[in-house]
């Protein structure tokens, strides 16, 4: 049987994600794109995100470690937007209960906002973690704050997914891409989603939670952010901000390596 062919784009927040959503619509033999946003929106600048790449390049290229040409890579998705925009297919914008994923719904609204009509979501919450598929990734459900992104998921968990794709309302697209502006235009370093709500922050407690699961003892660093990465910020802390937020406290002293902090996630840390 051929696969169904529709006039659908998919869109999901990371390269993981879009793969499991890939594979789920081939399950459900549905020939249908997708395309994956690549930008981590809790975290980092957004002012000039829709206008301009060099403020948040800069701010990847510090994370990172890396002199990567990342304009290109930011100019890259900021034309998709446009070709979303310009389009005639319907979207349907995949989100979990995380700030990262949340934000890139309000980024997708505001985008679409000329276009309602064409403007879908595929809602993901902790519970439907517990799909029964054979496929499913056990350790997703261990986090006890309950947030979720659609990389977190499953292809069969997804393919279940598929047929609760829903229109967004006018009125609510209208909101959310308020909400996108305003959360770029507010002063922060980080962005958290409490009660589904976003709300701006900074680095502070991410830096305390990493010197608390510190000790006297040397450590590897990967221990030390992945056990951080478990603990509870309203955001989904990736394991290449925990390293730079090491490097920082090293060059702050709070922190001592045994290793370069160049290459901080083959180092020791302790206190």
């Amino acid at each position: 049987m051929q696969p169904v062919k529709m006039n659908t784009i998919h869109v999901a927040n990371g390269d993981c994600a879009a793969q499991s959503l890939t594979q789920a619509l081939k399950l459900a033999e549905r020939d249908e794109r997708v395309i994956a946003l690549r930008d981590d929106l809790a975290v980092g600048p957004l002012r000039d995100i829709d206008d301009s790449s060099p403020a948040r390049a800069t701010f990847w290229r510090q994370v990172l470690n890396s002199a990567q040409d990342f304009e290109d890579d930011l100019d890259n998705q900021l034309a998709l937007f446009g070709q979303l925009a310009r389009g005639d297919a319907q979207i349907v914008i995949w989100h979990g209960q995380s700030a990262a994923d949340q934000l890139t719904l309000r980024r997708v609204a505001y985008h679409l906002r000329n276009a309602p009509q064409r403007l879908n979501e595929a809602r993901l919450t902790h519970l439907d973690l517990s799909i029964p598929a054979n496929d499913a990734q056990p350790e997703s459900v261990t986090r006890p704050d309950g947030a979720t992104s659609v990389g977190m998921f499953s292809p069969k968990q997804l393919r279940e997914k598929l047929r609760t794709a829903a229109p967004i309302s006018v009125l609510r697209i209208s909101r959310l891409a308020l909400e996108w502006q305003e959360a770029k235009y507010a002063s922060a370093e980080t962005r958290r989603l409490r009660d589904n709500m976003l709300v701006p922050s900074n680095w502070l407690d991410v830096d305390e939670a990493l010197l608390d699961v510190a000790n006297e003892e040397w450590q590897p660093s990967a221990k030390i952010v992945g056990t951080a990465m478990t603990r509870r910020f309203d955001f989904l802390l990736s394991d290449s901000v925990g390293f730079w937020r090491c490097r920082e406290l090293v060059t702050a002293g709070r922190l001592k390596i045994r290793g370069t902090p160049s290459e901080i996630a083959q180092a020791e840390l302790r206190r």
